[in-house]
């Protein structure tokens, strides 16, 4: 075991073959440090107790091959690079660590074609800014692509016997009116058939994220929390805020499987067509135990646009934009409770629905053609503020299943009404 201060022991002990390297002072590294397989990087506290803090003037941080872990350091690389990556096409990549870091920079494994199984393990990750949004890999369904996040893992090996497995804790991102640029958290399969990725834990602390995407552009979204295809997780958990702030910015999105997923603080959207929780895939249970809340134009509380959900349940849902409907259900689910108010405060306007831009008034609680529940229970009220909306609308091939609103449903804009068929 070596303790090592300067950038040329650092490269020193990596190519001579040390194999538990320990970091006593902060580096300025000149370029890349790439880890061989089995070797452990770790900083020691300093002095008064502060962590080492590495730093890449010009180019990616830490490559890691397999078997690594990293912890125990700040890292500091340009913003749109990458902090921690991977190098090696092996079928076993074995287990990466990932533990007590402040990062700035993308933290990314990438698994392709050659790479069979890889482990990775993540505990104490602060990536305080990065910017994802120039990487080319990205999952394209619904007439959109999915920009990466600052934490992406991404599985695009279409074996189906390739297989990540992943348990991440005490995970945050970005910070409060400085997000990062492109998506949050963002881990995937190959698709809807090929290789896997398997969550067995995701917890988060706060995320916050901001697509930068242009006003217009209809074929671009990001999430603040993305499940995505080909990805199962057993448990999500969001114990801080997850806020996003651009256009196209979905809160919660999930295109894979969750079993459960339990969000313990605000879920807030600020930018146009951003979603509080939006679902296209299977969804066991779903709880929400604070204020969902968005304010874009056109940017709703819930939509189930594919899949389903079996049980979901929200504190309140409240959305301020023209065009941001409330909870639009299109698919057959379960059970939906909101344990307080559902209401919107806008008028008609235009939102992003499946890559197209569509106007649509700012229902509280629409069931579309196709979309159904075994029940519906709303213990506080059903409102709409705006001007020619209907807060409670059903199409024809739409079923509420057992509707119970314990309030009442009102609708204050002019022209606008309680409840409604089309």
């Amino acid at each position: 075991m070596m303790s090592i201060n300067t950038f040329n022991d650092l490269v020193s002990a990596i190519q001579g073959g040390q194999k538990n390297i320990i970091l006593s002072r902060s580096i300025l590294c000149n370029y890349s440090l790439l880890l061989p397989e089995g070797v452990n990087l770790n900083g020691k506290p300093q002095e008064n107790g502060e962590l080492p803090l590495l730093s890449f003037q010009h180019s990616d941080g830490i490559g890691v091959s397999a078997n690594n872990t990293v912890k125990n350091l700040n890292i500091d690389v340009p913003v749109n690079h990458k902090a921690i990556f991977n190098t090696m096409i092996k079928q076993d990549l074995g287990t990466f660590t990932f533990e007590n870091l402040l990062v700035k920079g993308q933290v990314s494994i990438i698994t392709r074609v050659g790479v069979e199984k890889a482990n990775i393990v993540i505990n104490n990750l602060d990536i305080h800014s990065a910017d994802a949004r120039h990487y080319l890999e990205q999952p394209q369904k619904y007439g959109v692509n999915v920009l990466q996040g600052a934490l992406t893992i991404y599985n695009i090996n279409p074996n189906t016997d390739s297989l990540i497995s992943v348990a991440v804790s005490h995970l945050s991102i970005g910070r409060k009116n400085a997000p990062v640029s492109g998506s949050g958290v963002f881990i995937s399969g190959f698709g809807d058939k090929g290789g896997r990725t398997e969550i067995s834990k995701l917890h988060t602390k706060a995320v916050y994220s901001n697509g930068k995407i242009p006003l217009g552009v209809a074929d671009y979204i990001t999430a603040g929390v993305f499940v995505l295809y080909g990805a199962h997780a057993n448990e999500v958990i969001t114990d801080g805020e997850v806020i996003t702030y651009g256009v196209n910015d979905m809160v919660l999105d999930v295109w894979g499987s969750v079993d459960n997923w339990t969000s313990n603080a605000a879920v807030i959207s600020y930018g146009p067509s951003g979603i509080g929780f939006v679902n296209f895939g299977i969804v066991k249970n779903f709880t929400v135990n604070a204020p969902l809340q968005t304010y874009g134009l056109g940017a709703r509380g819930y939509n189930q646009y594919d899949g389903t959900v079996e049980h979901i349940s929200f504190q309140s849902i409240e959305t301020f934009g023209d065009g941001s409907v409330g909870i639009q259900i299109s698919k057959p689910i379960g059970t939906l409770t909101i344990n307080g108010d559902l209401a919107t405060h806008g008028s008609v306007g235009a939102s992003l629905v499946k890559g197209i831009y569509l106007d649509l008034p700012a229902y509280a609680l629409s069931i579309k053609n196709g979309g159904e529940a075994r029940s519906i229970t709303v213990k506080g009220n059903i409102a709409t503020y705006g001007d020619n909306v209907t807060s409670y609308i059903v199409e024809q091939g739409g079923s509420p299943g057992v509707l119970t609103v314990k309030g009442k449903i009102t609708a204050s804009g002019q022209n606008s009404e309680p409840e409604g068929v089309e």
